[in-house]
C-alpha cells in the first residue's frame, strides 16, 4: 500500500485581502506533491482549525499581511489544541518582523517564513518538518 502523501491547509486568518502569496505557496507545495487545500480569505481561527480536521491535514500553513500574526498565529494554534489536533504543525509566512520570530516559535508556530523566502525553501522546509501522520 503506497503511502499517504502530506496534507496542507493553506489559510488567510482575520481581515487580511491580500491572497496572491498564499496561491503561490499552496501552488509550490502542490506542485511538489504534497494534497493542499485553500480555504480561502477572511478566516477565523475556529474555520482554520475545524477545516484542519474535517481535511484531515498534517500541517496548516498561515499567510498574513494584515501585521496581526502575534494573536491569529497563536489563536489557530489554540482552536486546534481545543479540537484535538494540537499534532498539526502550523507553519506561516508574510510580513513578519525578525523581532516577531521567536515569539510565533514560543507560541508553537514550527516554521516562520517571511518575504524574500523562497519558494525552494518552503518546500524543502515542509519536505523536512511534515510526515504524514493519520
Amino acid at each position: 500500500m503506497a503511502e499517504r502523501k502530506v496534507r496542507i491547509l493553506v489559510a488567510k486568518p482575520g481581515l487580511d485581502g491580500h491572497d496572491r502569496g498564499a496561491k503561490v505557496v499552496a501552488r509550490a507545495l502542490r506542485d511538489a506533491g504534497f494534497e493542499v487545500v485553500y480555504t480561502g480569505l477572511h478566516q477565523t481561527p475556529d474555520m482554520i482549525a475545524s477545516a484542519a480536521v474535517q481535511e484531515d491535514v498534517d500541517a496548516v500553513g498561515l499567510s498574513i499581511m494584515s501585521g496581526a500574526h502575534n494573536t491569529l498565529f497563536p489563536a489557530v494554534i489554540e482552536a486546534l489544541r481545543k479540537q484535538g489536533a494540537d499534532d498539526i504543525v502550523v507553519f506561516g509566512g508574510g510580513i513578519i518582523p525578525d523581532e516577531d520570530i521567536e515569539r510565533l516559535q514560543n507560541a508553537g508556530v514550527k516554521g516562520v517564513f517571511t518575504p524574500g523566502t523562497s519558494l525552494k525553501a518552503i518546500v524543502e522546509w515542509v519536505q523536512t518538518h511534515v510526515t504524514p501522520h493519520r
